[in-house]
Order: structure tokens, then sequence, then C-alpha cells
């Protein structure tokens, strides 16, 4: 048996917003991966974009800068290869995610719950090193994302508790 919540038409409406914000995620990852293996196959110079791209978002010398030097100086075919496999993974988690959200299934509120609560310790480090309005809407949505994950579990256990006392009761 598939556990689902009996849910409210808001909560409902909440939560299918969470599912369509992870389809997004995951199709863009996807479209990110699949661009990066076309454009290498073209002999794309990605070490140059990349500090071009980093000179527009205004990062200097640090460790993001750096990893993200080495990453883009990296892109062989065998690190595209890696990333290519990384960005479907990781595409194909958050379709699944998705999906279950959009079908309210527990088991996806769990996914959401963890998956965004790992992001969190991360965002706030970034979000020490240098605070911008970017950082601050990513972190507040993911912290709201995972208390609405938190709140769903809860209730749907105070739910599922009121019914089994109710038919004992």
């Amino acid at each position: 048996m598939v556990k689902t919540h009996q849910l409210t038409d808001v909560q409902r409406r909440m939560l299918r917003s969470v599912a369509i914000l992870e389809l997004t995620k995951g199709l863009l990852v996807l479209a990110a991966g699949a661009g990066l293996v076309s454009l290498s196959r073209r002999g794309f110079d990605f070490e140059s974009v990349a500090r071009q791209l980093l000179g527009v978002l205004h990062l200097h010398r640090g460790h993001l800068y750096d990893v993200f030097l080495r990453a883009a100086e990296s892109l062989g075919d065998t690190g595209l290869t890696k990333v290519a496999v990384i960005a479907g993974m990781y595409s194909a988690m958050r379709f699944v995610e998705s999906y279950g959200l959009w079908k309210q299934r527990v088991w996806a509120e769990w996914v959401a719950l963890i998956s965004g609560a790992s992001y969190l310790p991360l965002e706030i480090y970034e979000l020490c090193r240098h605070a911008d309005a970017v950082k601050w809407t990513v972190l507040l949505l993911n912290l709201g994302i995972v208390l609405y994950m938190a709140y769903l579990l809860i209730e749907g256990r105070l739910d599922r508790r009121r019914r089994v006392a109710g038919e004992f009761g």
C-alpha cells in the first residue's frame, strides 16, 4: 500500500509547487549537462568561458573560484563524461522526487526534507562568506521547503495516530 496524506487544497497546491520546482531544477541541470556535452564536441574552450563567467558573477579569488576554475580546466572527455553522468543522476533524482511529491507520496516528502536539509549548511556557509539577495533567496526558499516537509510529515503522523485512537476509542 502506498502511503499518501489527506491534504487540504492549499497543502496540495503547495506540495505541487514544490514538485514543479524540483522538476524545473532537474530539467535545468539536464539541459546544462547536455549543453556541456554538445559544446565539448565542438572544441569549446571551457576555461576561458569559466573565467568570464566568474568575472560577470563578481566572484573573486577564493575557494569557490578555484574549485570552479579547476573543474572547467579538467573538462576533457573523461571529465565531461563524469559531469554528464552526475547531471543525469541528479536530474533523475529530482524527477523521481517531483513525481512523488505530485502524487503526494510520503517517501517523496522524506526525500525532499533530507535533500533540502543537506544543502542548508553549504547555503549558510556561502551566505556568511558573502551575503547577497540571491543567496538569501535560495536559503529562505530551501528552508521554507524543509520546514514545510517536516510539517507535513509530523501532521501526517499525528493524523494517523488520531485515526488509530478513534478506531480503538
